[in-house]
C-alpha cells in the first residue's frame, strides 16, 4: 500500500510510519506543499530498485557507445520503426 502524508505529519509520526514500511511492507511518499519531495520504502525493495538503476545505466551506457558515430537523427529515426513494427504486432 502506498500511503501520501506531508512533511509535517511524517515527522510527527516517524515510527509510526517505519513500522509501517518494516513490518507492512508499505511504502511512504512525503509530500511538502502537495507535491511529493521523497519516499519510504522497505531497506529491500530500495535494494531492488538499486540493482535495476544500475542494471538501466549499464544497458544505457552499452547503446551510447554502439551508437556513438550514428547521427541523432538516424537513431531515432530506427528507433520509431522498431516501435512501429513491434506495434503491429499487437
Amino acid at each position: 500500500m502506498i500511503t501520501e502524508v506531508s512533511a509535517v505529519n511524517f515527522r510527527q509520526n516517524l515510527g509510526e510510519m517505519l513500522n509501517q514500511v518494516q513490518y507492512r511492507n508499505d511504502s511512504i511518499v512525503i509530500t511538502k506543499d502537495g507535491k511529493p519531495v521523497a519516499a519510504l520504502v522497505d531497506a529491500e525493495l530500495f535494494a531492488r530498485i538499486r540493482r535495476l538503476r544500475e542494471r538501466f545505466d549499464a544497458l544505457s551506457a552499452r547503446i551510447a557507445r554502439a551508437y556513438a558515430d550514428v547521427p541523432a537523427t538516424d537513431g531515432l529515426t530506427e528507433i520509431d520503426a522498431v516501435v512501429a513494427a513491434v506495434r503491429k504486432r499487437r
